[in-house]
């Protein structure tokens, strides 16, 4: 049996703990790209020591700011989004990805809160070492999300009670709410967990998975996006029952179309995923339109610095360096770098900027969005380093490892190259 662990209303939550004040009233969470990172002043960022999709590697603090210094722009107009919302926000219509502004219009007696991504990622860690205590396989899939295999540890018909029991001792060591779905299949119980909420557990024996999937819209189902959606209404496919009927079809649509069938059926037999080497890692900011180069380029001066720290906090020697650039009416430019050079800070940023420079194709227009890509890790591979800059490199990356000692003491930001400064 597999198990979807799910906190309810997690940032919203997590704010609770500690704050009566913020019970039983509408409250959100928001946020904004966090532009800080290209600040010149020092903050105290930290790495996460979480993995998982739609997690942030570096954090910065934000929880001491009010509404007005975080959401408000220079023109005291709310800018950012709404990335949770308490149940009694969401019976106004407030949503996950609503405007701030549209959030205040739906609901305006609705506190909205600055996030707090330490808190979040400390939790979210002591959540796992929880699990890791309590179930033999787990997988975090997303910050707030984790799957189990209770398989051959938990009798099938105690597995409900087991959910209650792991349900009712993560509020009570971590007073955080969670909703537990329960499966045979993975992705069954993931879908389970949504008709679990809020606070609940949800056991979906498999002699009733048809019958749970029979009226479920397909939207409601894990890795149906909207573009799937439209395909599927075109066959006039809307419900995960309707998807159950039409075997061939989706056999006939090659690995995903089986892949996506069996999992709908509760078939897949898929097992979780046990952690595994990152094949790449990433960072990257949206901003207002900027059309100063020299910004753009000290702003991927900044961001090298830090996705350095992070590459080298992991013990990756990428090989791939790719970057890609968004342009403010749609446009998109992106390209990599193979190298067998030895890696330091200072490789990195001069090849980005090289890569900057060759697909900047648009020198008019303005950048909003800047992404920096590491690939193709070194480690367990026989690679033929350059000979020719050899000595050099040494040096560079002696360097680099004596800057990533200071800067894992003292915070990312305790010392930058002149090129960062405006």
């Amino acid at each position: 049996m597999k198990l979807h662990i799910d906190i309810d209303c997690f940032f919203v939550s997590a704010h609770r703990i500690n704050n009566p004040q913020y019970h039983n009233i509408p409250l959100a969470v928001g946020g904004r790209s966090n532009l800080s990172i290209f600040e010149t002043d020092k903050k105290q960022r930290v790495s996460s020591q979480i993995s998982g999709a739609f997690t942030s590697s570096i954090l910065s603090p934000t929880s001491n700011m009010s509404f007005e210094e975080y959401f408000l722009d220079e023109q005291k107009r709310p800018r950012g989004i709404i990335t949770t919302s308490s149940y009694e926000a969401r019976s106004y219509g407030v949503k996950t990805a609503m405007s701030v502004s549209e959030a205040l219009r739906w609901c305006p007696n609705l506190t909205v809160l600055p996030p707090n991504y330490p808190l979040y990622h400390k939790l979210s860690h002591d959540l796992k070492l929880l699990l890791e205590k309590e179930i033999p396989s787990i997988e975090q899939f997303s910050i707030d999300e984790f799957f189990g295999d209770i398989s051959g540890w938990i009798e099938d018909n105690d597995v409900y009670d087991f959910g209650v029991m792991l349900k009712e001792k993560i509020a009570k060591e971590l007073q955080l709410p969670v909703s537990i779905g329960i499966a045979k299949s993975k992705w069954i119980a993931k879908l389970a967990t949504e008709y679990a909420k809020p606070y609940n557990v949800k056991y979906v024996k498999t002699k009733y998975v048809d019958s749970f999937i029979k009226d479920i819209p397909i939207a409601k189902f894990p890795g149906i996006g909207k573009g799937y959606q439209t395909r599927l209404k075109r066959y006039n496919i809307n419900t995960l029952g309707e998807i159950q009927q039409k075997k061939e079809l989706f056999y006939s649509w090659g690995q995903s179309g089986t892949q996506l069938y069996n999992r709908v059926c509760g078939i897949d037999n898929e097992n979780i995923a046990l952690e595994k080497d990152r094949k790449s890692i990433g960072l990257g900011r949206t901003f207002d339109p900027l059309l100063c180069r020299d910004e753009t380029k000290r702003r991927i001066t900044i961001l090298c610095r830090h996705l350095s720290f992070i590459a080298l906090k992991n013990g990756h020697k990428p090989l791939t360096f790719a970057l890609k650039t968004r342009y403010q009416y749609g446009e998109k430019s992106k390209d990599f770098i193979n190298t067998n050079r030895i890696f330091s800070e200072l490789f990195l940023k001069q090849e980005m900027i090289k890569l900057f420079n060759k697909i900047d194709k648009h020198p008019s227009h303005a950048i909003i969005q800047l992404n920096l890509t590491l690939s193709n890790f070194e480690q367990n591979k026989h690679t033929t380093m350059d000979l020719l800059n050899y000595e050099k490199d040494t040096k560079q990356n002696e360097l680099t490892l004596s800057l990533q000692k200071i800067r894992d003491k003292y915070g990312i930001d305790i010392i930058k190259s002149g090129g960062e400064l405006k």
